[in-house]
């Protein structure tokens, strides 16, 4: 039991320097370092306040233990024999370990869609998923702030990739890792893409800080994470959503 315990704490302790490094440097650089610089870039003109960002490293705190409770029953309990993580690399070869970090995030994509969907349900919303909209204009710190239920929803994306996807753990660890930074950017606050973004066919396919930052100030539409795919199949991708990316992509580079 006692071990069990300090692998739980280990995985906790990783998740949250993860958590603090990322969306500490994202939001010391943007908010604090460049915040002049970037004046142009800001999506929303509001201020988010000390009282905002202290709520969501509270919220992410709790989501994290939860989150990484879900990590330690997936990878060190008995559930993990009727899984397919595997221990060895050279098992489906060293070139699947890339290959299923990439197909973990377009499972993960569908399954965050529709869970968020749910989520957004009336007789739901209030219950599971107004704590993460409480962040009206998002910061980095707001990447894991969510209620107790949504954070066990979100972290059952380690379920789900278990049973269908044959992933070894260095995998699963660099899912989590890209997985979260795509996040922290998504509630950067800023956009950051390149001007020559928008002409290039990922426009079409990938989300931006952009896209995110209009669900929580909308509230409404734009409910995909990585991808722009179940948004545009579905018809829930903001109709305003290119219009708005290209008034702040005028703003910054005109």
């Amino acid at each position: 039991m006692e071990n069990f315990m300090e692998i739980f704490i280990g995985l906790f302790a990783v998740s949250a320097i993860r958590y603090f490094l990322v969306a500490g440097i994202a939001f010391f650089l943007v908010y604090k370092l460049l915040d002049r610089k970037l004046s142009k870039s800001k999506i929303q003109s509001r201020l988010a306040s000390g009282q905002d960002f202290r709520r969501e490293i509270f919220h992410s705190m709790q989501s994290t233990a939860i989150m990484s409770g879900v990590a330690f029953v997936v990878l060190f309990t008995d559930l993990k024999h009727f899984t397919l993580i595997y221990d060895d690399l050279s098992s489906f070869g060293y070139w699947y370990l890339p290959v299923s970090v990439a197909l973990s995030l377009v499972v993960h994509d569908t399954y965050f869609y529709w869970m968020h969907r749910f989520l957004h349900h009336p007789r739901i919303f209030r219950y599971a998923h107004l704590i993460h909209h409480k962040s009206v204009n998002p910061s980095p710190w707001a990447s894991y702030s969510f209620h107790v239920i949504e954070a066990f929803t979100e972290g059952a994306i380690l379920v789900v990739l278990a049973m269908v996807l044959p992933m070894h753990p260095l995998a699963i660890a660099l899912f989590v890792f890209a997985g979260f930074v795509i996040n922290v950017y998504g509630h950067l606050g800023y956009e950051i893409m390149p001007r020559g973004f928008r002409k290039t066919w990922l426009f079409e396919v990938i989300n931006t800080s952009t896209h995110h930052n209009m669900h929580h100030s909308k509230f409404k539409g734009n409910y995909g994470l990585y991808f722009r795919f179940w948004d545009q199949v579905m018809g829930t991708e903001h109709p305003e959503y290119v219009r708005e990316y290209d008034r702040l992509q005028k703003q910054r580079f005109e």
